[in-house]
């Protein structure tokens, strides 16, 4: 299982440098700080589906989920974002190294 969880970081790793590497190219070709959303790239990857999560949560969950939670999660830098739920995935997966004996 912490294999799972560290493999995922990794992923979400991949996804924040990528993500900070388009918003650094993005600044420096228009010489002003770029940072897109979460929300933003979401909508660029895939349109249709951001109104179906926020109506499923809505429904399922409660309204004050999305706009408190979820709402203000997906406005953030996606590359902050990617690196923090990159290093929670990575603490959920960490494992201890074994303790080394000392006649081994």
């Amino acid at each position: 299982m912490a294999f799972f969880f560290r493999f995922l970081s990794f992923l979400a790793l991949v996804l924040a440098i990528a993500a900070g590497t388009i918003d650094a190219i993005a600044s420096v070709a228009s010489s002003s700080v770029v940072l897109t959303s979460v929300e933003e790239d979401w909508l660029a990857a895939s349109p249709r589906s951001l109104p179906l999560v926020q109506g499923m949560v809505e429904h399922y969950i409660h309204p004050q989920v999305w706009q408190n939670g979820f709402a203000v999660i997906i406005r953030q830098p996606a590359f902050a974002v990617c690196l923090g739920l990159s290093l929670a995935l990575w603490m959920i997966g960490y494992r201890r190294p074994r303790p080394r004996s000392l006649f081994a």
